[in-house]
């Protein structure tokens, strides 16, 4: 199920059990209590990436992944960041949910171009070592910005569903609003960061 054409898709994506990889999955649980304006699709996709390539190219103009993402601030910190279109040097991957590696997928299954993307990420405070290590739960400052998130798609979403172009407006403190185009997506700027 996707978002009809010309309209927004919010998409949750995290692992639940992999301590505050959880975040979108969480936002999306919370805004079922708040929900956004009609033309807003909101789907937890977990890390289903192949679903989620799938609804990029379902018609929807504009999409905003809601994800945890480390980017060297303070922990529960949101930050909003425009998603360069893919240039090719990442391999698309079916499995998982590497939000780069999806965009990477919904290019190489689709011929039409992707809808505008933007990136609500929280900066994490606790991941685990590697996949295998469960660790279920948002640790404090996380679980704080769930709120927080769930205000600022209510600012962002209806300002996408006037004018899929528009500027994304200012998320205000302690949130940071990334210039369009700052990073291909949240990752690779912490990625950059590290080598420097």
């Amino acid at each position: 199920m996707s978002a009809p054409a010309g309209r927004l898709l919010v998409a949750g994506v995290g692992n639940i059990f992999l301590g505050d990889d959880a975040f979108g999955p969480e936002v999306i649980g919370a805004l079922a209590r708040r929900p956004l304006p009609p033309g807003a699709t909101v789907r937890d996709f977990g890390i289903r990436g192949m679903d989620l390539a799938y609804a990029l190219l379902g018609g929807c103009a504009t999409a905003v992944l809601v994800d945890a993402s480390p980017r060297g601030h303070r922990p529960g910190t949101l930050t909003l960041v425009e998603a360069e279109p893919p240039d090719g040097t990442v391999a698309p991957e079916a499995h998982g949910l590497d939000p780069e590696k999806v965009l990477a997928l919904a290019t190489h299954l689709g011929e039409e171009p992707l809808p505008r993307v933007l990136v609500l990420a929280c900066e994490p405070a606790v991941l685990p070592a590697g996949d295998e290590d469960i660790l279920p739960g948002l640790s404090a400052p996380v679980r704080e910005a769930v709120g927080r998130a769930v205000d600022a798609l209510h600012t962002l979403v209806p300002v996408l569903l006037a004018d899929p172009a528009a500027p994304a407006p200012p998320l205000g403190r302690p949130m940071e609003s990334g210039p369009p185009h700052t990073a291909a997506l949240p990752r690779l700027a912490a990625r950059a960061a590290e080598d420097r």
